[in-house]
């Protein structure tokens, strides 16, 4: 009941942060209709950047004009990253801040929390793997809340609190990427893929049914996995594209790519991120002690890591 009171306040707070950023549509104009480049135009002091001092300036604030989706001036990726940019992504990133928690719900409702037994406890994780992913994994949090921050900065309002955003972003970006590297080093082995994490998706871990069962998981099962690259391999990319955004040091083709891919990626990563939360926190009871002291409960393990639990037991 506890454990249900608390996902209920954290879905109430997040539904209220993702209906405000909903609430209007994220067009391009401005000010009386105005485009963005019509706006910015009198501030093209502020706009140039020593290290790509050709991207912006007056030439280019006026080909942006008259420049956009269906326009003859339209090139490269410009119509497609000007379609999704100020129709779409946005829309995206609201629908999974929105849906993925009232799926979780439903589950929680319908199927309910895992629980165990508490009786005997088995060591899975050492200090250093409890230090790292902490460190890997509080720079990463705050990177999803920033980034979608800027995402829905219009919404916000703007301004100082969208910069301050921005840069507390491409601070922490740094921590999750030394980090980071230290987790995928860490964990890359057994998060390899077996045959058996196929029998794990077929039934989708024993996540849809209340019946406890030996699921076929090693360490770390299927879905476990999967976040796990999505996190490692999908941070890193979006740590080279973001670094290219955030210091425009390319052509404004590149730019537009990498302001795809990162974007694209970023609706995997707050998707899974918030199933990760849930799973960790609200799926199965206690299962986020295991990532703080580092035991986790024998029978927790003999059913949800069933081949773990063979291997420690041949060991």
């Amino acid at each position: 009941m506890k454990a249900y009171k608390n996902f209920f306040r954290i879905f109430v707070i997040l539904m209220g942060f993702a209906l405000t950023l909903w609430a209007a549509n994220p067009s391009v104009p401005q000010e009386g209709g105005k485009q963005y480049a019509e706006v910015i135009e009198g501030n093209n002091a502020l706009m140039q950047n020593p290290m790509n001092t050709k991207l912006y300036g007056g030439p280019e604030v006026e080909a942006i004009k008259d420049w956009g989706v269906n326009s003859p001036n339209a090139t490269g990726w410009g119509e497609i990253f000007t379609l999704l940019q100020g129709h779409y992504f946005a829309t995206i990133f609201a629908v999974i801040v929105i849906l993925v928690p009232l799926a979780f719900l439903a589950h929680f409702i319908v199927v309910g929390q895992k629980k165990f037994s508490h009786g005997r406890k088995i060591k899975v994780f050492s200090r250093y793997n409890i230090i790292v992913h902490w460190c890997a994994a509080i720079p990463f949090v705050i990177l999803c809340l920033t980034g979608l921050v800027m995402v829905f900065g219009d919404k916000l309002g703007g301004g100082g609190f969208v910069r301050f955003a921005r840069d507390v972003h491409g601070i922490v970006t740094i921590l999750f990427a030394i980090f980071g590297i230290l987790m995928f080093l860490m964990w890359v082995k057994p998060a390899l893929f077996k045959l058996y994490d196929i029998k794990w998706l077929m039934i989708m871990g024993g996540y849809l049914s209340k019946e406890k069962r030996p699921i076929p998981a090693g360490k770390f099962n299927a879905g476990q996995k999967m976040w796990f690259w999505v996190c490692t391999l999908g941070g890193f990319m979006m740590i080279i594209s973001g670094v290219f955004m955030f210091f425009q040091f390319s052509d404004i083709e590149t730019l537009r790519i990498m302001a795809l891919v990162h974007n694209v990626i970023g609706f995997l990563i707050i998707a899974l991120l918030i199933t990760h939360i849930y799973m960790a926190v609200f799926a199965i009871e206690g299962a986020l002690s295991s990532i703080i002291d580092g035991n986790m409960g024998e029978e927790e393990i003999a059913i949800l890591h069933s081949y773990y639990y063979q291997e420690i037991n041949k060991a």
